[in-house]
């Protein structure tokens, strides 16, 4: 309900969506328990893997999204939710094995300067 001009004035308005729902589904937990999921992480359902407990409509639509590989960023863009939230339910998703991740390579497994020097001088030749 929003009032305004009141003392008594809600801190919400009417276009608020509901703040109660991801608090929720993570328990009120602000981290995953497992793994680390960078937004370029990507993330792919494990197949015949049943789900040792229900899952919340949230954590079931990753595993059907997650057939094929997907990033943590387009899960948290699909599900229009909070990237934490989506990391928290992406966790609980890895620990019950119902889910793979592939993280980023580090910085030691990234290309070197010269070859990204060889690679700039091939596209210049083009």
């Amino acid at each position: 309900m929003h009032t305004s001009g009141t003392t008594d004035e809600a801190w919400y308005d009417d276009d608020a969506g509901p703040v109660a729902r991801p608090y929720t589904m993570t328990g009120g937990r602000t981290a995953p328990a497992r793994g680390q999921f960078d937004l370029i992480s990507l993330v792919v359902a494990r197949r015949g893997v049943t789900p040792p407990a229900p899952l919340f409509p949230e954590q079931a639509r990753i595993v059907e999204l997650c057939h094929h590989p997907v990033s943590v960023a387009e899960v948290g863009a699909e599900l229009d939710l909070p990237l934490g939230t989506v990391r928290v339910l992406l966790g609980d998703l890895l620990a019950a094995g119902l889910i793979e991740t592939h993280e980023p390579p580090m910085l030691s497994e990234l290309p070197t300067e010269d070859l990204l020097e060889a690679i700039l001088v091939g596209l210049r030749g083009l």
